[in-house]
């Protein structure tokens, strides 16, 4: 664990008229985040770990508007609104008074990943708002820092500041507000010897019907299966680091399909139970049992939301994608790599 002191960040003098852009990919986790013992600080109940993508990128812009009254945000084109406008705002403010700036800002967010269907779309707008915001703002570019600034607009956020596998720590849950903020960020995870891919069922791209923090809540306030499935990820976390760390794909495959079926196991015994697999996620299910059936190591993970990843060998995400293809015809199916971490572009003058 690193040090609990606050990281110095350099704060050069900003111009009213700054401005940042940065593209953050999402992260599919191998192993869970389900569950938050403080929902103000985005402090989680376990560890989890997790592969940032090379597809679906979130491109941000921050920019300075030192005459506004008030926050103006796009979101794909279109001026936010709701609740998406509220947590953006929200996160905006939390920068502000780190960065002891009133500026309102004009934000412009583009996803390239279907919003509110479990793919991951709040980690990349996340990290990349973290970023572009800390950049406008002044903040400075402390990788650690920056993880737990995202975290606190969403959760998973922290895991996409970096590229390939990551580790969000759970943190302490002893001390002050101060620093059981502190004690909870990502830090990236060697693997050895790994050429992984993610072949992802996109089943439906809507939103989901039960938000991700109103079923973790109801989980973890009501399912008995819970608490047995947060002490088990302990266990599925050391395996997990162990295996990436061998370079054993069938271990880390192995450990990310049990951890991420405990997860909706401890969803469909909420009172009343949460259910995000549809008929076409079990038919796809079925299909990763057939391809190991047939030797061609393949392993699935879903997170909230009916679609279905699939972690295999890169030389194999041909042979997977066209059986999940198969099992669920019309689906939308992408074949993603370890990605980039979060990343300033250039431009705006910086």
């Amino acid at each position: 664990m690193r040090s609990e002191q606050s990281p110095q960040l350099v704060r050069p003098p900003v111009p009213d008229t700054a401005a940042a852009t940065a593209v953050a990919h999402p992260n599919i986790a191998l192993v869970k985040y389900w569950g938050k013992r403080d929902e103000q600080l985005f402090l989680p109940r376990t560890d989890s770990l997790s592969m940032t993508l090379d597809i679906f990128p979130t491109t941000t812009r921050v920019r300075l508007a030192p005459r506004a009254d008030k926050d103006t945000v796009t979101f794909n084109g279109r001026a936010a609104t709701g609740e998406a406008l509220r947590r953006i705002v929200a996160f905006l403010e939390l920068v502000r008074e780190r960065a002891g700036r009133a500026h309102r800002a004009v934000v412009d967010t583009a996803n390239t990943v279907p919003t509110g269907a479990g793919l991951a779309s709040s980690a990349s707008g996340f990290a990349a708002l973290a970023v572009a915001a800390a950049a406008a703002y002044g903040l400075g570019d402390d990788a650690t820092a920056l993880s737990r600034l995202a975290r606190r607009g969403s959760g998973s956020a922290s895991r996409s500041l970096f590229g390939g596998f990551a580790l969000w720590h759970a943190g302490s849950s002893t001390g002050t507000a101060a620093q059981a903020d502190l004690s909870s960020y990502a830090e990236p995870v060697p693997a050895a010897r790994l050429d992984p891919a993610l072949v992802v069922a996109v089943l439906d791209a809507g939103p989901k019907a039960v938000s991700s923090r109103a079923a973790m809540r109801r989980t973890v306030d009501t399912s008995p299966l819970y608490e047995p499935w947060a002490r088990s990820s302990g266990d599925d976390l050391r395996d997990m680091v162990a295996a990436l760390r061998r370079g054993d794909l069938d271990a880390v495959g192995e450990v990310a399909e049990r951890n991420a079926l405990g997860m909706h196991a401890t969803m469909l015994a909420a009172r009343p139970a949460v259910r995000y697999m549809a008929p076409a996620s079990l038919t796809v299910l079925d299909s990763v049992l057939q391809l190991r059936r047939d030797g061609i190591g393949a392993w699935a993970t879903m997170d909230a939301g009916p679609n279905v990843k699939v972690l295999c060998r890169r030389a194999d995400a041909g042979k997977v994608a066209a059986a999940v293809r198969g099992a669920a015809p019309g689906c939308s199916v992408h074949i993603a790599g370890p990605g980039p971490g979060a990343r300033l572009l250039a431009g705006d003058g910086r």
